[in-house]
């Protein structure tokens, strides 16, 4: 009697290779864009969801198109403010237990079923990031962004972070923990992204980049070419691991 749920796997697969296909034909079109991050939960009168209206608007007044996981709060206001623009507003929406509801300022609305094929997109199509105050899944952009970074998975770009009151204890705890007590990360780690207080800073940051007046991580190791083993998803293949040789038993 053949293993339903062994069947059930891997039909699963082609589920997700659908969402992946799905995504990239909608995505591969955008002009170059900027994801923008930051919790759901900051209503319209917080200073933090002022801001990314402001944000959104800056960013497609500079050319870029404005990606974020399309629902309320800081994604709604970064979306609001590139939809005003007249700019390209993309969500990312993600299907939950518990229902979110998209933003209606959205040009292009995307519905995954999967978290990491979310976050693939998210990064993919992204020549910058744009991180304001947010709980875990903002934490967890972020994190992510810096890991790909350092481990040389994908180019440098910008990571800019708004806030220094919300992020500053955050960055105090990692200078002071990780990179001097306990040496879990290199200084030079903490280079791998900007502290902002205002929107036009942050823009300012990923403009400057893109267009080369001011490339973030000059210091940091690079590929020798940006054609170098891509993988399609917008990071390297790398090298792979060396392996040790078995141990020969001993007759």
């Amino acid at each position: 009697m053949p293993n339903t749920s062994l069947s059930l796997e891997s039909w699963r697969v082609l589920r997700i290779q659908g969402e992946f296909v799905e995504a990239i034909n909608a995505l591969c079109k955008l002009p170059p864009a900027v994801s923008v991050f930051g919790s759901a939960r900051l209503p319209e009168d917080n200073p933090h969801y002022q801001s990314a209206v402001e944000c959104g608007k800056l960013l497609v007044n500079a050319g870029f198109a404005v990606i974020t996981g399309g629902g309320p709060g800081i994604m709604e206001a970064a979306n609001r403010g590139a939809f005003d623009a007249g700019g390209t507003s993309v969500g990312l929406n993600i299907a939950l237990p518990q229902e979110q509801e998209s933003n209606p300022y959205q040009t292009l609305e995307l519905d995954f079923r999967y978290f990491f094929i979310r976050k693939v997109m998210f990064v993919k199509y992204a020549r910058g990031f744009v991180i304001y105050p947010g709980g875990f899944g903002t934490l967890d952009e972020f994190f992510e962004s810096l890991t790909l970074i350092q481990t040389l998975k994908i180019q440098p770009f910008p990571v800019v972070l708004v806030g220094k009151k919300y992020w500053g204890s955050l960055l105090e705890w990692m200078e002071r923990t990780l990179a001097e007590e306990f040496k879990t990360i290199d200084g030079e780690d903490l280079e791998l992204f900007s502290l902002v207080d205002d929107a036009a800073d942050a823009v300012k940051i990923i403009h400057d980049h893109f267009t080369g007046i001011k490339i973030v991580g000059e210091n940091l190791p690079r590929f020798e070419s940006d054609e170098e083993e891509p993988t399609g998803e917008g990071t390297r293949l790398g090298k792979m691991p060396k392996r040790r040789p078995k141990p020969v038993d001993d007759e």
